[in-house]
């Protein structure tokens, strides 16, 4: 019995718990400081990453289970992957020696506005891709007899 149905909404009610866990700390009872630390960023990260992935493992069964993937499908998918790659790359910049916040033996590494600018505009990347893949799929047999029928 396949159930990719109920495992891709685990995936994604587990991925937007975690995406607002990173988002706002208090929830969980964490300690709230100010700004936008480097573990946080990387909870969203973690979030959203489960958030594609169950809306693509979703639109794979629910859609299109059993047929080829299209070439268009296949570019959604990478088009996901780059803006998720986009998003960690300017989400971490200060980490990783490129951002403008470099972080001292005082102070640690904070989001700046340009970064959380890019940060949102990897992650609305990779939801373009997710909706690019469910909309370019193979059409169903079914729908080419209906449409013959119709003409």
């Amino acid at each position: 019995m396949e159930r990719h149905a109920e495992v891709s909404i685990t995936l994604g009610a587990l991925g937007i718990i975690t995406t607002l866990m990173g988002l706002f700390p208090g929830i969980a009872g964490l300690e709230v400081t100010p700004g936008i630390g480097v573990l946080q960023v990387l909870v969203i990260l973690l979030g959203f990453s489960l958030l594609c992935l169950a809306a693509y493992i979703f639109a794979r069964q629910a859609f299109f289970a059993g047929m080829p993937t299209t070439l268009a499908q296949a570019i959604g998918v990478r088009l996901t992957l780059t803006g998720l790659l986009f998003a960690a790359a300017a989400g971490l910049a200060d980490v990783l020696g490129f951002g403008s916040h470099l972080p001292t033996a005082t102070d640690r590494p904070l989001l700046g506005t340009w970064q959380a600018i890019a940060f949102i505009g990897g992650f609305l990347i990779a939801s373009s891709g997710i909706v690019l893949y469910t909309l370019m799929g193979p059409s169903r047999p079914d729908d080419e007899d209906t449409e013959a029928e119709n003409r």
